[in-house]
C-alpha cells in the first residue's frame, strides 16, 4: 500500500447481494460504516445496493472510483457459487487469482477449531486477486482486499457484519488515521418534542441563516420527536466544540419549551433520568396505549428503581372497579375525557403508592371516532403531590402510529410536571 493522504476525502459504499434487494436482508453494514467514517472526517456521498451481477458491479465501481477517493464494497465473498465479487474484481482490475498461504493458514485454523473439514470451496477462499493487498480476517474465512487505482482506494470486505466490523476497526480505520485525515466531524444533538417539523424550521430560519461557515443544521423527525443535529467539520476541535456549545445555548433561548435534552436520548430515557435524580416513583393507568408506555419505561435498565407498576384499564368496568373512576364521570363526560383520565391517574397513584402517576384514554382507531371526539383523540392526565393536570390532543387515523404518539405525549406531559418537583 502506498502512503495515501485522505484529507477531505469523499467515500462511497457499495453493498452487494441479491438478498438486499428482495428485502430478505437489511443493509445495516452501510449505515455502520458511514457512521465510523463520519467520526474521522470522511464524508460518505453515496450508498448503493446492487445484486450479484458482474456487469452491474463493474459499471457502478467504475463510476465510483471516478467520483470518490475511497470506495468500500461489502458482500459476495463467501464460499458458494453465487459469491462473485472476487472474480468480478479480477476482471475490473485486469488481474488474476493467486493462492495466499497466510489466508489458507487462517482458514485452516478457524475451521480446525470448529471441527470442520476443509473442502474445495473453503480452499478457494484463500485465492485472492494478485494486485490486492490482503487484509487478514481473523473473524472469518474471507479476507478483506485493498486495491489502489488512479488515486482511489477500493476495499472489498465480506458482508457478515461482525467480520466486516473487524476489518474496518483493525485495518481500515487505523490506516486512514495514520494517512492524515485532516479534520474530524463533530455532531451535537438537541432533542425536541411538541411541534411539527415545518413549524420548527420556521422558528429557526434566522438561527440557521446565521450559522458560522462550516456548520450545518439537520432536522431528523420521528413520530413527534425531532432531533436537531448541529454538525461542524473541525480542524480545531476545541474551538468547534466551543462554537457548538454557543449554538446550543442560543437554541435554548429560541425554543426553550420544545427542548427536552441536549444530547441524543429518547423521551422515555430522559423521563426516567429525571425520576431517578429526584427520587420519584411512577405508576401508569393505560387504556388506549394498552401498556405501550409501560413497555417503553421497562425497556430502560434499572427501571425497577422508579417504576412501581401499571393497570391496563381498557374497559369501563376496569376503570371503575379497579381505578375508582366514578360511573357518573363516564356517563357525563365519556371514557375518553380529561375528567376520566384524571380519575384514572389519581386511582392508580392510590393503588401503587407512587410519587406520580400518568393515565391515558383515547381513540386509537381505525374506528370509534365521533364528530365530537374524532379518531386520534387522546386524553392524558398526570398527578403529582402538587395536584392533577390534564390535556387532550387529536392526531391521525393510523392505529399503531397513534399509540406511539399518545405514549410520547403522555411522557412529555409527565416530564414537564416532574422537572419542578
Amino acid at each position: 500500500m502506498h502512503n495515501f493522504f485522505f484529507t477531505d476525502m469523499k467515500a462511497e459504499i457499495i453493498a452487494i447481494g441479491d438478498e438486499l434487494l428482495i428485502g430478505q436482508t437489511i443493509d445495516s453494514n452501510s449505515a455502520w460504516i458511514a457512521a465510523e467514517l463520519n467520526k474521522i472526517g470522511i464524508e460518505v456521498t453515496g450508498i448503493s445496493e446492487i445484486p450479484d451481477d458482474a456487469d452491474r458491479i463493474k459499471k457502478l465501481l467504475g463510476n465510483a472510483v471516478k467520483r470518490s477517493g475511497l470506495v468500500l464494497l461489502t458482500g459476495g465473498l463467501g464460499p458458494t457459487s453465487d459469491d462473485i465479487t472476487k472474480k468480478t474484481l479480477c476482471e475490473f482490475f485486469n488481474t488474476h487469482l493467486v493462492r495466499d498461504e497466510e489466508v489458507l493458514a487462517n482458514i485452516s485454523a478457524l475451521l480446525g477449531r470448529r471441527g470442520v473439514q476443509i473442502n474445495d470451496n473453503n480452499l478457494a477462499q484463500a485465492d485472492v486477486p494478485a494486485s490486492c493487498t490482503v487484509l487478514m480476517n481473523l473473524m472469518g474465512t474471507a479476507p478483506g482486499m485493498w486495491f489502489e487505482v488512479d488515486g482511489t482506494v477500493v476495499i472489498s470486505m465480506p458482508g457478515v457484519p461482525y467480520e466486516m466490523k473487524y476489518l474496518v476497526q483493525e485495518h481500515l480505520l487505523p490506516r486512514l488515521r495514520k494517512s492524515g485525515v485532516g479534520s474530524s466531524i463533530i455532531h451535537r444533538n438537541v432533542m425536541t418534542y411538541g411541534i411539527p417539523e415545518a413549524h420548527l424550521a420556521e422558528l429557526l430560519v434566522q438561527f440557521e441563516s446565521e450559522l458560522p461557515q462550516g456548520m450545518k443544521l439537520a432536522y431528523l423527525p420521528s413520530s413527534g420527536v425531532i432531533k436537531l443535529r448541529l454538525t461542524a467539520r473541525a480542524i480545531d476541535t476545541t474551538r468547534s466544540e466551543e462554537i457548538l456549545d454557543q449554538l446550543v445555548a442560543r437554541l435554548k433561548t429560541i425554543i426553550p419549551d420544545l427542548i427536552f435534552a441536549e444530547h441524543e436520548v429518547t423521551l422515555e430515557e430522559e423521563v426516567c433520568r429525571i425520576l431517578l435524580s429526584k427520587g420519584l416513583t411512577l405508576s401508569l393507568a393505560e387504556s388506549c396505549t394498552g401498556g405501550n408506555i409501560s413497555r417503553m419505561i421497562t425497556s430502560i435498565p434499572g427501571s425497577s428503581g422508579w417504576f412501581t407498576g401499571s393497570v391496563i384499564a381498557y374497559s369501563n368496568e376496569i376503570k371503575e372497579k379497579v381505578l375508582g373512576v366514578k360511573s357518573s364521570t363516564i356517563t357525563d363526560f365519556g371514557a375518553v375525557s380529561v375528567e376520566c383520565a384524571s380519575e384514572m391517574a389519581e386511582g392508580v397513584r392510590r393503588l401503587a403508592g407512587s410519587s406520580v402517576s400518568v393515565a391515558t384514554t383515547g381513540i386509537a382507531g381505525p374506528s370509534g371516532g365521533t364528530e365530537a371526539k374524532p379518531l386520534g383523540t387522546v386524553c392524558i392526565a398526570v398527578t403529582t403531590p402538587a395536584g392533577t393536570i390534564s390535556e387532550s390532543h387529536v392526531y391521525g387515523t393510523d392505529r399503531l402510529l397513534n399509540i406511539r404518539r399518545f405514549s410520547l405525549a403522555a411522557l412529555n406531559l409527565l416530564r414537564t410536571q416532574i422537572i419542578s418537583i
